[in-house]
């Protein structure tokens, strides 16, 4: 593996201007400038091997991004966007290393070779830690907001190794600055004084857009409604410039005066990416323009100002060039990923394999779902005071919209137990950034309804990470959901989106059906390193929906875990009926089991009800012995039917359990209309009911 040897600049003692910044500093950026230049040409040189992946340079913005660089700790941490590689050689990383991750290699140390360049993560000592995200423009600023939430937690609570004051960098393009996604980070930050930078690099260009046809005003401007957030300017093409800023900002932050937004004006002098060259877009005089202000250029002449001779720059430069031509050639010779590993890394491995504890103790009382649930979130907090909880309406006194947080806020502060704002997309993505710092945050969204702002971050960052990272950041995040539909919730407080988020891949989805399960699976969703959902029924919450008494059990022992992607047999049928093959199964979960606990009374031994439990990752293994032992299958859901998880669930037993099967797999969910209606009777209309139940379950039997 090639190594690169600093060099070593001699700089005269004599004739020289005392600067602000140390000359091994200034001749080293410079150094790097060139490296990062050099880059630049070489994939524009080689665009038959560099373009197969789409790819993007920090031509113009060498200056402001080495500031930046070379002054991060390596107990700090980052969240660069796409054009940041002059970030990445300013805290270390060599230049083969970037280009193993632009051709897609092996050895590419983000990725193993699957996703973009200059698309960091990275966990190494004596670095600063860049979790992955994603590239979507803006949306970092979420997952690096809740970096620098969860320092500021863990350093309140006394639970940060060490005396260093860590900061959180995040780096935007003054183009994204737009999404409302950052203006949810901005909101978070000031609201909480967050130790954060985030640095807006502009060049004045969005793809094709201009700076004029996308804003009304840049980010400086923008940031000044942000009451509580310090600004500054500096000259993005200059480096002196942006680093004596840099040092400002990053102290303003290591002093814990709250988050400061730096924007730095810069020239685009390379591509928007290697997909979008600047010739098809751009003209002449735009090019001549921005070429004015090449940070190398003003560099070189200030070194030269100061006494540096041109003979020692010129030096620097040709061993620039000379790395990035051997690291080229090592990364392009470099193996190719092994493709048997591409399925690796979905999910993190969890501690949690066996069920453990007592699920109906000696003395044990029965509790409500909602009462199960409180106390696990209690139990929790009480042994890990990593631990915090957040959302909408959780904390103070009123402790959520059910009361399942209830009490929590006043037993462990309002810094482990507090209210957002309405933004569920930071409620959702900031569990990545406090994942990525050692917090371990439990949050809510208000209502199953509510969660599409949060499906960028949940899609994007969370459930993607693991994978992209080859398994360095897991996403450690435990996000609460109340769903479902009874007595008049009517088309915003009703709706049951399983089917949409089974469709992702990387998160686990959960929905238990009473009070045991719930304690039990949602501590080892908490333990789980990976993202999981709790979808909670609203309607089995305290047991008042007629029929819904059995949700209502024995509370277990505060040890009691069940592992997830476990089903579990709620009712048995006789060996009598499996025998006479006169038995079904009904496969379902959440409010399903109760209507098929009812409707079981009426085939006494005929009925198996098997509980999911969890939706992501299912129980398979289960699902084929009841069906090949039962001959007979009935999904049951509270979704619309069409296109559903229910609907994809037997279409797979259909496949795989055909010769088992004496009957077409039945299925039953709630009518396919675009949402609840308020009106209690048309609500009963389109939803399942005891009724409909049997009346399919009869069918199935009767084939």
């Amino acid at each position: 593996m090639p190594t690169t040897e600093a060099a070593k600049a001699k700089t005269k003692k004599s004739n020289t201007e005392k600067t602000p910044i140390d000359k091994q500093i200034l001749l080293k950026a410079y150094q790097l400038m060139c490296t990062a230049k050099r880059m630049a040409e070489t994939y524009d040189e080689n665009k038959e091997v560099c373009s197969k992946y789409v790819h993007s340079t920090s031509r113009g913005h060498e200056a402001i991004q080495l500031a930046a660089g070379m002054q991060l700790k390596a107990y700090d941490f980052a969240a660069p966007y796409y054009r940041d590689e002059s970030i990445l050689l300013g805290i270390g990383m060599q230049p083969y290393e970037l280009m193993m991750q632009l051709m897609a290699k092996a050895d590419d140390p983000f990725s193993g070779g699957r996703t973009y360049y200059a698309h960091p993560s990275l966990n190494r000592d004596g670095f600063p830690t860049i979790p992955h995200q994603s590239s979507a423009t803006g949306m970092q600023a979420i997952p690096a907001t809740g970096m620098a939430h969860g320092l500021k937690y863990l350093e309140g609570q006394g639970l940060l190794e060490g005396n260093e004051k860590p900061l959180v960098l995040c780096s935007l393009g003054d183009g994204c600055v737009t999404e409302g996604e950052v203006s949810e980070a901005f909101q978070m930050a000031v609201l909480k004084q967050m130790p954060i930078v985030y640095l807006v690099q502009d060049n004045d260009w969005g793809i094709s857009a201009t700076g004029e046809e996308m804003r009304a005003m840049d980010a400086y401007d923008f940031v000044a409604g942000f009451t509580g957030m310090s600004r500054m300017r500096v000259d993005g093409s200059d480096f002196v410039d942006s680093y004596l800023g840099l040092r400002k900002a990053f102290a303003h932050v290591r002093d814990r005066k709250g988050p400061i937004l730096v924007h730095a004006k810069c020239p685009l002098l390379g591509h928007h990416t290697s997909g979008v060259r600047k010739e098809w877009y751009r003209g002449d005089e735009n090019l001549k323009l921005h070429s004015k202000d090449d940070p190398i250029v003003k560099l070189e002449k200030y070194l030269k100002g100061i006494g540096i001779p041109a003979k020692e720059l010129k030096e620097l430069n040709k061993h620039a060039v000379g790395l990035v031509a051997k690291d080229y050639e090592y990364a392009l010779n470099s193996d190719d990923p092994d493709l048997a590993s591409f399925d690796k890394h979905e999910f993190a491995d969890t501690p949690i394999i066996e069920e453990r504890g007592e699920r109906k103790p000696k003395g044990a009382e029965k509790v409500v779902m909602v009462d199960a649930a409180l106390h696990a979130v209690e139990d929790i907090l009480k042994r890990h005071p990593e631990a915090l909880f957040y959302g909408q309406d959780v904390g103070g006194t009123l402790g959520g919209v059910f009361r399942e947080a209830a009490t929590l806020a006043q037993k462990f502060g309002d810094e482990r137990v507090f209210n957002t704002p309405i933004q569920e997309a930071y409620i959702v993505g900031s569990t990545a950034g406090m994942s990525a710092v050692g917090a371990k945050a439990i949050v809510e969204i208000q209502f199953a309804d509510y969660i599409w702002p949060g499906m960028n971050q949940l899609v994007e960052e969370l459930s993607k990470s693991c994978y992209l990272s080859c398994g360095k950041f897991p996403i450690q995040s435990l996000i609460r959901v109340p769903i479902g539909a009874y007595g008049g919730g009517g088309p915003y407080h009703s709706g049951s989106v399983e089917s949409t988020l089974l469709t992702i891949r990387g998160i686990k989805v959960v929905y238990p059906s009473n009070a045991a399960d719930m304690k039990g699976l949602l501590k080892a969703a908490f333990y789980d390193p990976n993202p999981v959902l709790m979808l909670e029924h609203k309607g089995l919450y305290w047991s008042k929906v007629p029929g819904t008494g059995e949700a209502k059990t024995y509370e277990p022992d505060e040890n009691y875990i069940i592992p997830l992607g476990k089903a579990r047999i709620d009712l048995e049928a006789s060996e009598e009926a499996i025998e006479n093959g006169e038995s079904a199964v009904i496969i379902t979960y959440g409010m399903g089991v109760h209507w098929a606990k009812a409707v079981s009374k009426d085939y006494q031994g005929r009925i198996e009800i098997m509980d999911l439990r969890t939706l992501n990752p299912i129980d398979w293994d289960a699902i084929q012995n009841s069906v090949k032992k039962h001959s007979r299958a009935f999904i049951l859901t509270e979704e619309p039917l069409l296109n559903s998880f229910a609907e994809s669930l037997a279409g797979r037993i259909s496949k795989h359990c055909f010769e088992y099967l004496d009957a077409p797999v039945q299925t039953l969910g709630a009518a396919n209309l675009p949402a609840i209606a308020l009106n209690v009777d048309l609500e009963k209309q389109m939803l399942p009911t005891v009724d409909k139940v049997k009346v399919a379950l009869e069918e199935l039997l009767n084939y």
